[in-house]
């Protein structure tokens, strides 16, 4: 009997040439990661190329470099069975090693600086690893500096090893022997610049050997924030005090041991507007969900290529996953407070309403809905009062000191206090400010312990808070 074999829809053999046996663990899809031609940019004579490191299990670059050091760690007998392994990271080495260390049965402990993404400290948690949060704003000798304490909680922790991805040879390995191959083959050995960031330096050093060797043609260049010291050390051969940036995972206050700057041909210093522009652009324009860095180092590719007279084939990276970043760099507020964004100033209370009611951003309640319904969009909105409207009119405000004194009391009707319709606990006695006020308005309402309730004549236009007013100094202070 012959068995007649359905015909396959038009380009779906292509498609399934992608397809592979199953593998024997998730660790096995580490590497060999595709890369993406852009076409929807301006790359001057050029053509750009981008490696999708985000495709790593972990879902950044850094699982190259984790397998690579517990690795060699285990071959060198300074990590045990059991043992823990102690790390100082931006948030992807440690989601690396806790990819690859917990299924081990390793203990993983890291330091992670306050400004990483919530999205990376959740995801460290549930994979089981234990982080230590320390500030982002000291500099390297400081107690709290995210590198010298874990380098401090290794020395007194017996049986840990320090990863340490700053001086540690097996992280410029890694890329040595993989991430530079896997672009040279790829592109056919036909490279003429690979952009990279610095955050430990592994990836320019391990890269830049490779391509020493197999394509001397080959310009290494530097894409570093504005603030780091890197590419202004390269430019000008000093060493300038360090600034501040709020990309996540490169630029540095210090040259990392891991980091040869000698194989960089070019340096470019972008700033962290230009950095969430690309890639947010990158999103939009080529459907590819990236980093704040890879911002960074698209935004420097892109300069590079522009710049250039003659073609050439250019390659620059994925560092990681943009769904790491979905509450900073793609989220419209977060960027208006942090000032990278273009937003219309008028000199007035206007320029503090973060959320209008005017575009639809303002998060309110009504007046018949239950308290546990307002409860539960302070908690999802993460803020303390919400306005009251009926209507599109405002009637009132409810804030956490209402529900709780509305729902607090015995066991018995909890619930049935909880679904009490909000008009029953809320603040309608309400003092208003007009749009056009200017800042000093705002001083004597938060002495009342109040939050500022702005119109624009009769309009409701929303709410500041001493949080927003602290921010926009924040912000002209800059």
């Amino acid at each position: 009997m012959s068995v007649h074999r359905k015909a396959a829809p038009d380009g779906a053999e292509s498609n399934l040439s992608r397809l592979r046996p199953p593998y024997a663990s998730v660790l096995d899809l580490i590497g060999q990661t595709p890369i993406v031609e852009l076409t929807k940019f301006d790359t001057g004579k050029c053509r750009l190329f981008i490696k999708l490191e985000s495709q790593n299990p972990g879902g950044s670059i850094k699982d190259r470099i984790a397998l690579s050091m517990i690795a060699a760690a285990e071959k060198a007998g300074q990590l045990k069975p059991g043992g823990t392994i102690v790390e100082a990271t931006a948030g992807n080495t440690g989601l690396g090693l806790a990819q690859v260390g917990i299924p081990k049965g390793y203990r993983i402990i890291l330091v992670v600086p306050d400004k990483m993404s919530r999205e990376k400290i959740q995801h460290l948690r549930a994979l089981g690893a234990e982080v230590r949060m320390t500030r982002s704003d000291v500099g390297k000798g400081h107690p709290e500096y995210y590198q010298d304490m874990a380098e401090k909680i290794a020395a007194e922790l017996p049986g840990a090893f320090y990863a340490n991805q700053f001086a540690n040879p097996a992280n410029p390995l890694a890329h040595e022997t993989t991430t530079g191959p896997e672009i040279f083959t790829q592109l056919n050995g036909d490279v003429d610049a690979v952009v990279v960031g610095v955050g430990s330096g592994g990836t320019l050093t391990g890269v830049g050997r490779f391509f020493a060797k197999a394509s001397p043609k080959t310009e290494m260049v530097l894409a570093d924030p504005v603030g780091s010291v890197l590419a202004p050390l390269i430019k000008t051969g000093k060493m300038e005090e360090a600034g501040s940036w709020t990309v996540e995972g490169i630029g540095e206050d210090f040259v990392p041991p891991n980091a040869d700057l000698s194989l960089v041909k070019k340096a470019y210093s972008i700033t962290d507007k230009q950095s969430m522009l690309a890639v947010r652009d990158l999103l939009s324009k080529e459907g590819i969900l990236a980093g704040s860095s890879s911002g960074t180092l698209l935004s420097a590719a892109l300069r590079y290529c522009r710049e250039q007279t003659s073609p050439k084939r250019v390659v620059t990276l994925v560092c990681d996953s943009g769904n790491k970043y979905l509450s900073k760099v793609f989220d419209d507020f977060w960027l208006a407070e942090q000032g990278l964004a273009e937003r219309e100033q008028h000199g007035d209370l206007r320029d503090l309403v973060m959320r209008t009611y005017r575009t639809g951003d303002t998060v309110w309640v009504g007046p018949d809905e239950s308290l546990l319904n307002a409860y539960g969009r302070m908690r999802r909105s993460d803020v303390s009062q919400l306005p009251v409207l009926d209507n599109g009119r405002l009637v009132g405000i409810v804030d956490e000191s209402d529900i709780l004194a509305k729902v607090d009391g015995p066991y018995d009707g909890r619930w049935d206090r909880f679904n009490a319709p909000v008009l029953t606990a809320m603040t309608s006695t309400l003092h208003t400010l007009q749009a056009s006020q200017t800042l000093d308005a705002l001083l004597p309402v938060f002495d009342r312990n109040e939050v500022a309730i702005v119109f624009d004549g009769d309009e409701f236009i929303g709410l500041i808070t001493r949080i927003d007013l602290i921010n926009h100094l924040r912000r002209r202070a800059k």
